[in-house]
């Protein structure tokens, strides 16, 4: 979001970055390298000592512990087997100031960090987070901030990471199937690559050219990324006025088969007092600033209060574009009211924006409602909801809850400030691993975590050596792409360029098909906009953005006609088994037929997931008990292990979803187990001409592969739903469709 001046104070972040008490085992036997204090190098400052002003300090180790006081270094030599991340950390006691004592923290020469440590009188671990060593000797060092404390031990180990398995089960359980299938591609991305993103200027900005970056990026690479960034700052109730952003969104996923994400920049009045709701303000007059508004944000979340009325009209605004998506199948990652901490502060001092500008309580107020209003009032479920956090030590109090967060993003932009790869006035390439690892602790490890935006991209070679597993990179436009002050051309060609990096064309399909439309999903109801708010015929460009001098409005788009499912589906005749095979006695279907249908969402012929999609049509005259139902899809395990199953979507409720695992005793071609799925009671019925959808997912526990090119339910062919003979159903135990193998 450069362009926005976000100038924090770099000693404020220094002092509160990578701030983390946490245990560890700092004289364990089983770690890598342990040495004593008095055994490291001290310079002439420090001394080893074993008491402190004649008082005593039992516990320590070895024959003393070296009291580091204002001043001073400690520096030791550890050697690793490989190049990787590695855990550092100390026992230690800091027994003068509650509010901690400053120390830095280098290898090999390079700053890494400021590290405040916590007051305590007795012997305690802290831990000073991962970081990458390098195959052979490397060379750490301590030096005093501001010193005043006592060191025992200090331990260098493998770093413990977390295994970046999330399951793709999205907060708003009626999430569109689009939305769901964007979803499951996320997850079984995440911690193997990185998607490659760009966020395009908006409001006309550019010269009216919203391709310029685009564009750049292939005739450098070659490829397009794969996520485009948008803002729909533009649709407001003050001056808004149609820029083309929602159009574009549905070219880039419907026409161009990408993905997109978007954040909301949206303005308040700077004379709050004054306006009056539903008057025209010019942008002049408007602001995202905390500073240059009196907009009282503690009166947003206030029912009845004027606040309160004018963000129920910009969320207004903002259903009317995010349903014209969700009518064209579009979703979307959306990243709204970001980068709320500002400078770190609790009650939002430091803040950049108005929403953040009350404080933690405020803002999570305000992003419960935002939430809300979308999925319920306005019948929003097309939306991947991402919260932009930092790491100080207040960052845990602003997130807003499992249940209201699909993806955790931080905006990285150190090629200036705060940057701890020892260099200036270069592109900072680090992958801020630590910081990534800290996220993920955010959320202990449910959530995904994105670069959601950006200057320099991390080099290949420190995300892949680092094993900094960020889910996707966006720069911000303009210089921050295209100088050579924040990325090296070199770089973002051997970026875009690598197997690690995903681009446009690598995307799979993430599209539904649309033909046989599930019954309970049900289109949004009708968002009429403010009629009060009047786009202003002419709009003064703005010096950071620049709108397009002739607007054309966006032109009406129809959502596709809701397709009716035949009442009639005839079930595909019986299939003679092989000879070689003992026939099934034939079975008599009961009163309400039952067709399956199915598809593989994953068709490569080696993986680690398989991720069979099922569709329960009722094709009879009678309702059928979803309860009453199971079915089996038949494969080869190629390799005796446990395993584990996930039900990433289901029309009917996921939690109503069962399964089982079961070997075959008699294994055939294609087949030694098969996966049965059943139903709980709560699942409810099916009636006539009514489908059921479930999106399944399983795996082995030590995520070796399958090889289900040859699995008898495995279909290669088909990316939408079609009959599945290979699939069995059966109702009350008895087979009613498909050939078991």
């Amino acid at each position: 979001m450069k362009g926005f001046v976000k100038k924090a104070s770099s000693i404020l972040l220094a002092i509160t970055l990578l701030i983390s008490l946490m245990a560890v085992p700092a004289r364990a036997s089983s770690a890598l390298f342990v040495i004593e204090s008095e055994n490291t190098r001290l310079s002439s400052e420090l001394q080893v000592v074993t008491e402190i002003y004649g008082q005593a300090k039992p516990g320590y180790s070895g024959s003393g512990f070296v009291w580091m006081q204002n001043s001073g270094t400690l520096t030791f030599d550890v050697t690793v087997p490989e190049t990787g991340m590695y855990t550092i950390s100390t026992r230690y006691m800091q027994e003068l100031s509650a509010d901690g004592r400053l120390q830095y923290l280098s290898i090999n020469g390079v700053n890494k960090g400021s590290f405040m440590l916590p007051y305590t009188k007795v012997w305690s671990d802290y831990n000073f987070g991962i970081h990458k060593l390098v195959k052979g000797s490397n060379t750490i060092q301590l030096k005093a901030g501001w010193g005043f404390a006592y060191f025992d031990t200090f331990t260098v180990d493998y770093a413990k990471l977390d295994s970046l398995d999330v399951a793709p089960i999205l907060t708003d359980r009626q999430s569109t199937p689009e939305t769901q299938l964007l979803m499951n591609y996320l997850t079984e991305v995440y911690g193997n690559n990185i998607i490659s993103g760009q966020q395009e200027i908006y409001g006309g900005g550019n010269d009216g050219n919203p391709e310029l970056e685009f564009d750049w990026i292939y005739n450098l690479t070659g490829k397009y990324p794969a996520i485009r960034g948008f803002d729909f700052m533009n649709y407001n109730p003050l001056y808004g006025w149609e820029d083309g952003t929602t159009n574009r969104i549905i070219d880039w996923v419907n026409n161009r088969d990408g993905i997109a994400t978007a954040c909301w920049h949206i303005n308040v009045p700077r004379d709050f007092t004054s306006y009056q709701l539903g008057d025209f303000v010019d942008w002049k007059k408007a602001t995202y600033k905390p500073t240059e508004t009196n907009f009282n944000t503690a009166n947003a979340v206030i029912p009845g209060t004027k606040e309160y009325q004018y963000v129920m009209m910009t969320i207004d605004d903002l259903a009317e574009q995010l349903l014209i998506l969700q009518d064209n199948n579009v979703p979307i990652i959306f990243r709204p009211y970001h980068e709320a901490e500002g400078n770190g502060g609790l009650k939002g001092e430091g803040a950049w924006f108005w929403w953040a500008s009350a404080g933690a309580e405020v803002y999570k107020q305000l992003w419960e409602m935002l939430y809300t209003e979308l999925t319920q009032t306005y019948g929003l479920h097309n939306l991947i909801w991402t919260y932009n956090s930092y790491v100080y030590s207040t960052s845990p109090a602003w997130y807003p809850g499992d249940n209201m967060v699909d993806i955790v993003g931080y905006d990285k932009y150190n090629t200036i400030y705060n940057r701890y790869d020892g260099l200036s006035g270069v592109p900072n390439e680090d992958a801020i691993t630590t910081i990534f690892y800290q996220l993920v602790d955010l959320t202990n490890g449910t959530k995904m975590v994105a670069m959601t935006e950006n200057d320099t991209i991390p080099s290949v070679k420190n995300l892949t050596e680092e094993k900094s597993g960020w889910l996707y990179f966006c720069p911000w436009y303009g210089e921050h792409l295209m100088s050579s002050a924040f990325n090296y051309p070199a770089t973002l060609k051997n970026l875009y360029q690598s197997s690690y990096v995903i681009t446009l064309d690598e995307l799979p399909n993430l599209k539904v098909d649309h033909q046989t439309p599930t019954p309970t999903v049900t289109p949004s109801p009708t968002v009429t906009p403010s009629p009060t708010v009047t786009p202003s015929p002419t709009v003064t460009p703005s010096p950071t953005v620049t709108p397009s001098p002739t607007v054309t409005p966006t032109p009406t788009v129809t959502p596709s006609p809701t397709v009716t499912p035949s009442p009639t589906v005839t079930p595909t005749p019986t299939v003679t088994p092989s000879p070689t095979v003992t026939p099934t006695p034939t079975v008599t279907p009961i009163a309400g037929d039952l067709v399956i249908q199915s598809y593989n969402g994953n068709t490569s012929a080696s993986t680690n997931g398989l991720s069979p999609k099922f569709k329960l049509l009722n094709a009879g005259t009678a309702d059928i008990n979803i309860s009453d139902i199971k079915l089996r899809y038949y494969y080869t395990i190629d390799g005796e292990i446990s395993q584990n199953f996930w039900c990433d979507w289901a029309s009917i409720g996921s939690a109503n979803v069962k399964s089982e695992f079961v070997k075959l005793t008699n294994p055939s071609t294609g087949a030694d187990y098969y996966l049965e799925v059943s139903f709980t009671a709560s699942a409810g019925t099916l009636k006539p001409g009514q489908s059921a959808e479930i999106q399944a997912r399983f795996s082995k526990s030590n995520w070796s592969n399958y090889n289900q090119e040859n699995d008898y339910s495995f279909n290669a062919s088909s990316n939408q739903y079609v009959n599945s003979e290979k699939v069995t159903g059966y109702i009350n135990n008895k087979r009613v469709w498909g050939v078991e193998p």
